[in-house]
């Protein structure tokens, strides 16, 4: 029968893909030893510093994103093509996963070759979820986009798709447009 450590990081877990960090664990009033241990006995599996899988958690197909925002420490947020992409604006087709993390935030670390790191602060109001995923709103998305020139044609059907699932606003929408105007010919 597991114990409260046990179900405590687990209930977490659920709600990160499976998912916890060793300050999801510290939040929590568990040592964050006990993950350290978790891992010898084969509990849970390390899958990066300071961020370990429940392998009891069922997958739920969006395992890599979720650790994406947990490999920094906790503090990415998906972003550009990848949040594009999540929010289904968009034919891309990322090649690496799109993460923003605040400019302060120092990576001390190799950065995986699958992420594209951004530095960004960005407001409460440019960031949602996605199935629990920390992502950027579809405006910032496609700010994002139009700031890394992402091909127009992708640009402009995105801008029509959140258009028409009420996604932005006019004023969004109208700003979207001059932008992406602006940056033809460059």
């Amino acid at each position: 029968m597991p114990g409260h450590v046990y179900n405590t990081l687990a209930e977490i877990a659920v709600d990160q893909h499976g998912y916890v960090t060793v300050r999801d664990a510290e939040q929590n009033g568990v040592d964050p030893h006990r993950l350290v241990e978790m891992e010898r006995r084969g509990t849970v599996e390390r899958v990066a510093h300071g961020v370990y899988r429940m392998p009891v958690i069922a997958p739920t197909g969006l395992e890599q994103l979720m650790e994406a925002t947990l490999w920094p420490r906790g503090q990415g947020v998906l972003s550009h093509e990848t949040a594009l992409d999540l929010h289904d604006l968009c034919d891309v087709n990322p090649a690496e996963i799109h993460v923003t993390v605040p400019c302060a935030h120092r990576v001390t670390r190799k950065v995986p070759s699958l992420y594209a790191i951004h530095r960004r602060d960005l407001k409460q109001t440019e960031t949602t979820r996605h199935e629990g995923i920390p992502v950027v709103t579809p405006s910032r998305a496609i700010l994002d986009g139009i700031e890394t020139h992402l091909r127009a044609d992708l640009l402009h059907q995105a801008i029509e798709t959140a258009d028409r699932r009420g996604l932005i606003r006019g004023t969004d929408r109208r700003l979207f447009d001059e932008q992406l105007a602006g940056t033809v010919g460059r």
